[in-house]
């Protein structure tokens, strides 16, 4: 099956323009918040978060929750209960998506991109998303996931002086929406950075999400940043 070719070039809004918009006054009066809301949880944990605890999560964070302020809610809520300790999450009602980010990280405008969070020390250390429009209704329908990843990692992501490497791929479904999550990495001469990537169609758009760190520090974060791509969901919108 032929993967459909992407052109990357359409550049959304910056996260600071989306930040500025007179959005309150269209909301119900109910639900006077902004749509972009970044949701706390330093609760401590000792349960692992990992991916098959994740997909059944995210669910009873987002959508209704995530239009909510924490102090809205009782201290006993399943917003803490369920969200990792040490991230925060982003949710961004208007485009289409949320994800967890590490809660110690800031946001930065980022070129091309929709929204972005970077460590406060590290600026290689972030998570950026950007989407662009497309005809398709599912990621699969951009092709099998192998074609699919090959194609971004080694003909869009890596540029011509790059030897990029895939080391895993992994699919999911959650709510009904598919998934492709990979982790890759992109080396030069000088430097070499490592990211894990999750794509998705939805509202007629093609999202992808990265988040990454220097390919030296990749065994320490590695974790950290899987939780981050793997929290990645697209809205309904």
């Amino acid at each position: 099956m032929a993967v459909s070719s992407l052109s990357l070039s359409w550049v959304p809004r910056t996260f600071k323009e989306k930040l500025n918009e007179p959005r309150w006054s269209e909301l119900p009066r109910a639900s006077e918040l902004p749509l972009h809301h970044t949701i706390t949880c330093s609760c401590d944990r000792t349960t692992a978060f990992n991916e098959e605890s994740d997909c059944k999560r995210r669910p009873l964070l987002f959508g209704v929750v995530g239009s909510l302020t924490a102090s809205l809610l009782p201290a006993s809520s399943l917003l803490a209960q369920e969200m990792p300790a040490n991230y925060q999450a982003f949710v961004d009602l208007s485009d289409g998506y949320s994800y967890y980010y590490p809660s110690d990280w800031r946001e930065f405008d980022f070129r091309g991109h929709d929204s972005a969070f970077k460590d406060r020390n590290l600026q290689l250390q972030n998570v950026r998303v950007r989407f662009i429009p497309t005809d398709k209704k599912d990621i699969h329908d951009m092709g099998p996931m192998d074609e699919v990843v090959s194609n971004l990692v080694k003909n869009i992501y890596a540029t011509p002086n790059q030897i990029a490497n895939i080391y895993d791929m992994q699919e999911r479904t959650v709510d009904g929406k598919d998934y492709y999550t990979f982790e890759y990495e992109l080396r030069s001469p000088n430097f070499a950075s490592c990211s894990f990537a999750t794509i998705a169609v939805a509202n007629g758009r093609f999202y992808t999400l990265t988040v990454a760190a220097n390919e030296r520090r990749w065994r320490r974060v590695r974790n950290k940043l899987k939780v981050v791509a793997d929290s990645f969901k697209v809205l309904d919108i």
